[in-house]
C-alpha cells in the first residue's frame, strides 16, 4: 500500500511539473487574421522563439468575440492577435493594462481611448471583380452599389455576413452613415436575391472569386491585392461611397501579461512584426511616420464615413440583421 501511495505521488508530482513547465513556455494566440497572415506569423514567431510552443488559433469575428465572452479571464488565449475594436471594447474588463506602451507612433484615429489593446491593423474594403467570369457571360462591369441589384448578377455576388464577419459589417455600416439605417437595410435586402452566399468569414468572397463561383465580392482589399498578386484576373473597384474600413487591434489577456513567454512573444509582434505585416500584407496606413506600398496596392484610397462604430452601435445594427 505504502508503496503504490508513493508511486502515485510520485506520478503526479511528475504531472504537476510537466504542466507547469508546458505552461511556462506555450503561448496561445487567438486571431481572426487571415490564414495567409497567421501562417507567416506563426512562421516567424518559431524561428524567434525556438524554446517557446506558440500556438495559433483561427477564429472568424463573431465566434471569437462569442468564445472569449464565454470563457472571461479563464480562457487557454494569451495573446489576441487580432480583433476589431468594437469587439474589443466589449470585453474591455478581460483585457490586461497596456498604458506602458507608446501609442504617439500611430495616427490619431488608430489610437484607442482605454489602453487595453493597440493598434494592429486598418483593414480596407473594395468591391472586387472577376473580369473574366463578367466577360464569359458577357456582362457589364458594375459602377455602383445600385448596378448590383440588377437582375443580371444574380447568383454572381459574394459577401461576408456581418454576423460573424468583421468585413461583412463595415460595409454594412459604412452604408447605414452614407445613406441612412432604413436606406441601407432596405439595400441588403433587396441584394440578398443576388448573393450567392453571406460568407463566415471575410476571405469568402475573394475565394468564391478565385473559384469562379462568383463574379462580385464584397470583399478585403489586401486580400484582393494578394489574390492579384498570385497571378488571378481581379479587379478593384472603389464605388463614390468610398472605401469602408475597420480597425484591428492586438492585446493581452488580464493576468496573462505576468507570464514571461507570453509578455516576450508580444513585445516581439508589437515591436518588430507588426510593421512585417504592413510590409508583406497590409499597407494601409496605421503609423505617423511610416508607410508601406505593395504591388497593385491602390494609393490615396478615400475612405467611406465610419463614425460611431462602437460596439453598442453594432450590437444594435446586428440585431436587425436576419439574413445568413
Amino acid at each position: 500500500m505504502k508503496k503504490n501511495i508513493l508511486l502515485l505521488m510520485a506520478l503526479c508530482l511528475c504531472m504537476v511539473l510537466s504542466a507547469c513547465g508546458k505552461d511556462g513556455n506555450s503561448v496561445v494566440i487567438y486571431t481572426s487574421a487571415e490564414e495567409y497572415r497567421n501562417e507567416a506569423m506563426q512562421a516567424d514567431l518559431n524561428a524567434r522563439f525556438p524554446k517557446y510552443d506558440i500556438r495559433i488559433e483561427y477564429y472568424s469575428t463573431g465566434d471569437l468575440l462569442t468564445r472569449l465572452l464565454a470563457e472571461g479571464t479563464d480562457t487557454e488565449c494569451d495573446i489576441i492577435g487580432e480583433m476589431e475594436y468594437a469587439n474589443l471594447d466589449r470585453i474591455i474588463e478581460l483585457l490586461a493594462d497596456l498604458s506602458a506602451y507608446d501609442t504617439s507612433i500611430f495616427t490619431a484615429d488608430m489610437v484607442p481611448e482605454k489602453a487595453r489593446y493597440l493598434p494592429w491593423y486598418r483593414n480596407g474594403g473594395c468591391i472586387a471583380v472577376n473580369r473574366m467570369v463578367l466577360s464569359e457571360r458577357g456582362l457589364p462591369v458594375p459602377e455602383s452599389y445600385a448596378d448590383l441589384l440588377k437582375p443580371i448578377y444574380k447568383g454572381l455576388v459574394s459577401m461576408p455576413n456581418p454576423l460573424s464577419s468583421g468585413t461583412g459589417y463595415m460595409f454594412l455600416k459604412s452604408l447605414v452613415n452614407a445613406w441612412g439605417e432604413d436606406e441601407a437595410f432596405s439595400y441588403f435586402n433587396a441584394l440578398s436575391n443576388n448573393v450567392l452566399s453571406f460568407t463566415g468569414s471575410g476571405s469568402g468572397p475573394v475565394n468564391a472569386l478565385k473559384e469562379k463561383n462568383a463574379a462580385i465580392g464584397f470583399s478585403m482589399t489586401a486580400q484582393t491585392v494578394g489574390a492579384i498578386n498570385d497571378g488571378f484576373p481581379l479587379r478593384i473597384h472603389f464605388f463614390r461611397e468610398g472605401s469602408p474600413f475597420s480597425l484591428y487591434g492586438i492585446s493581452i489577456i488580464k493576468g496573462k501579461e505576468t507570464r514571461r513567454a507570453v509578455s516576450e512573444v508580444f513585445n516581439y509582434i508589437v515591436n518588430v512584426w507588426t510593421e512585417k505585416d504592413k510590409l508583406m500584407f497590409c499597407p494601409e496606413r496605421i503609423f505617423n511616420d511610416r508607410e508601406f506600398t505593395l504591388p497593385n496596392y491602390p494609393v490615396n484610397i478615400r475612405y467611406a464615413d465610419m463614425s460611431n462604430n462602437t460596439s453598442e452601435e453594432k450590437e444594435r445594427l446586428l440585431e436587425r440583421w436576419t439574413h445568413r
